[in-house]
């Protein structure tokens, strides 16, 4: 009896305790980033080094680590259980072990900027290794490790990631699957000119 009486009370409690998305986003140089939307569920480190774009979605469960200077892109989605990493310091923990602690600048401590171009997908579990360079329209598929530099348009996976695909093969066969009707030429040339004008700046680079 008493768990029929205190199971309203856990399922409000559940309610006011997970996480919501906000809605509109102030960013670190003040600008108001009306479409981008952030749960109050992750936790972002050091927030006045991170550069972020409009129309970005930051899901329930992640680490943003900006600590080292990050940089999400315009239209960027990162779904849920993701670490976004710009320091590491496993190796500093092995080489400095008690030493670690209170240490002004430990053996082997990593810290890198790290960049996610804009329109691109990070899938859940993902870690993003500091100092990574992620291109544009990336999809990052669930689980993965990415350390490095990854191309524009990849489709990348496993650990470490590897590329296994280009994201503009499936667009085009799923535009033409679609037909006039339901994704039509103004849309389609419109896609078109963003993919040129992407590949245009990375050649000007």
């Amino acid at each position: 009896m008493l768990r029929n009486l205190l199971a309203p009370l856990r399922r409000c409690h559940a309610w006011l305790a997970a996480p919501r998305m906000l809605y509109g986003c102030r960013a670190a140089d003040g600008r108001w980033l009306a479409h981008t939307r952030v749960s109050t569920g992750t936790a972002i480190e050091s927030p006045h080094k991170l550069v972020l774009g409009d129309h970005v979605f930051i899901g329930h469960h992640n680490f943003i680590d900006a600590s080292g200077g990050l940089d999400i892109g315009d239209g960027v989605q990162i779904t849920n259980h993701v670490s976004v990493l710009t320091h590491s310091s496993h190796r500093a923990l092995r080489l400095e072990r008690e030493r670690y602690f209170g240490h002004p600048s430990p053996a082997g401590y990593e810290h890198a900027a790290t960049a996610i171009g804009a329109w691109s997908f990070i899938g859940p579990h993902s870690t993003i290794a500091p100092g990574s360079r992620i291109g544009v329209g990336v999809l990052v598929r669930a689980y993965s490790y990415v350390r490095g530099e990854v191309p524009d348009f990849a489709i990348v996976e496993g650990q470490p990631a590897r590329v296994v695909g280009d994201v503009r093969e499936g667009d085009r066969a799923w535009i033409e699957r679609q037909g006039e009707t339901a994704f039509g030429a103004a849309q389609r040339d419109a896609y078109e000119a963003w993919v040129r004008k992407v590949i245009e700046q990375a050649g000007n680079a």
